[in-house]
């Protein structure tokens, strides 16, 4: 995993969206423990507000859940939260306005397709 970040978004969001990732490719699974913060400090060389605030996100959208003197785990149903809200966002931030400029151009929905299917490498024609 890489430690850099990047400055499209504040790091505490990518914190969280880290550990999203890792819940939704089956790196951590539900009721694993996640690094604690003090290891995530370490790990990436950044303030400890900030790793505070990435996991404070995730508690608050019950992905993580705390045992008191013992540390954080993946809640139950986390992937499948975490898998919603992206589809959620994926359709706000990309299809809605695929769509809205597919309307303007004359494109219609099997037109559209096609060219899914061909960004997607498998062009029917």
């Amino acid at each position: 995993m890489s430690t850099a970040f990047d400055n499209s978004k504040p790091i505490f969001l990518q914190i969280r969206d880290r550990i999203e990732d890792q819940i939704v490719n089956g790196q951590l699974k539900e009721q694993d423990q996640v690094p604690s913060t003090n290891q995530l400090v370490h790990f990436y060389k950044i303030n400890h507000i900030t790793v505070s605030k990435g996991i404070n996100l995730l508690v608050e959208d019950g992905i993580l859940y705390k045992k008191r003197g013992v540390g954080m785990f993946v809640a139950e149903g986390a992937r499948e939260k975490i898998v919603q809200k992206r589809k959620a966002a994926f359709l706000d931030e990309y299809v809605r306005p695929m769509v809205l400029e597919a309307e303007k151009l004359g494109i219609s929905e099997s037109e559209m397709v096609s060219l899914i299917k061909q960004a997607k490498g498998r062009d029917q024609g």
